[in-house]
């Protein structure tokens, strides 16, 4: 009596036998590669040299990559997916991890005993801000570090946890393009003396657009438009999430330091929008007249 088969048996016993694929033994098709003539340049490298007649051909200035015949692109034809939509205007935000800004600290370049904002990173040289390429400001990455407080600055949610857990504060609070563009021209984020040297006023900060708004009134982002208790139950209410002992900041000896706040239209810490930094004379001119009082409160 025969024995059935099993189906497939010849081709199972084909595969066990034959040897593994790998880059060692791959080949391409015989014949389906060809030896590329190479051509002179000269009067003898066959009349056009391979390369055709004129045009971009033959000149090697092709476009780019994506272009469509100076027809409208594809993307913006048939804009099915908003990938691109508002690219141009979308900030960005240069990445600072707790780690390099830990760095920073203990090569002296930042002071930890004072409020770290945007000029001082920038003064330390952690960051580079540049608004022709839509950098907004600062965004705070992982990872652990000592006490001190940090403003203007956007954060992940572990970062909330590794500041918190070690006696630090948060603030994120808004920079328009407008605000990092007269930072690089007229050096305010490299302090007041380089802006004042024009006789310039401090100006004063711009609010966030319309659909940032909700961001920095949320009190879980911390955000500096957000109510202050709120934003004291959403540090206990992390604490309490991931259970750790929120530390008492009260009791710290830089108390004072991290509970300072910017006011929501002031830039620079100890000077109000509107004044004017003399650094010849060492003196600080400040408005009187109650119209540009309510200007620069306002």
């Amino acid at each position: 009596m025969s024995v059935p088969k099993k189906p497939g048996g010849k081709a199972l016993e084909v595969l066990q036998n034959l040897p593994r694929i790998t880059l060692a033994n791959l080949r391409p098709e015989p014949g389906s590669k060809h030896k590329e003539k190479k051509r002179g340049r000269g009067q003898y490298g066959g009349n056009r040299s391979g390369r055709g007649h004129k045009g971009e051909r033959q000149r090697g200035t092709r476009p780019r990559l994506g272009f469509e015949g100076g027809q409208t692109p594809f993307y913006l034809v048939i804009p099915k997916y908003g990938y691109n939509e508002g690219h141009s205007r979308r900030p960005q935000y240069q990445p600072l991890s707790l780690k390099r800004l830990q760095y920073l600290i203990d090569l002296g370049r930042v002071d930890p005993t004072q409020p770290i904002d945007l000029t001082q990173l920038v003064n330390a040289r952690g960051v580079t801000v540049q608004p022709l390429k839509r950098d907004y400001g600062v965004q705070l990455v992982d990872e652990v570090t000592s006490a001190y407080f940090v403003d203007r600055v956007t954060l992940s949610h572990l970062a909330y946890i590794t500041r918190e857990l070690g006696r630090g504060s948060f603030i994120s609070s808004h920079s328009s393009r407008c605000f990092v563009s007269l930072i690089q021209s007229c050096g305010v984020l490299f302090g007041p003396s380089r802006s004042s040297c024009a006789g310039s006023l401090i100006p004063k900060r711009m609010l966030p657009g319309e659909d940032m708004v909700p961001y920095y009134t949320d009190a879980e982002n911390r955000g500096y438009l957000a109510d202050p208790e709120k934003i004291r139950q959403a540090r206990l209410a992390l604490a309490q999430k991931y259970g750790y002992i929120l530390p008492d900041i009260s009791k710290d000896e830089l108390y004072h330091m991290l509970s300072m706040r910017k006011d929501v239209r002031q830039i620079f810490f100890g000077l109000a929008p509107g004044w004017v930094v003399n650094m010849p004379e060492k003196k600080i001119l400040k408005p009187t007249d109650e119209k540009l009082l309510k200007y620069y409160s306002s």
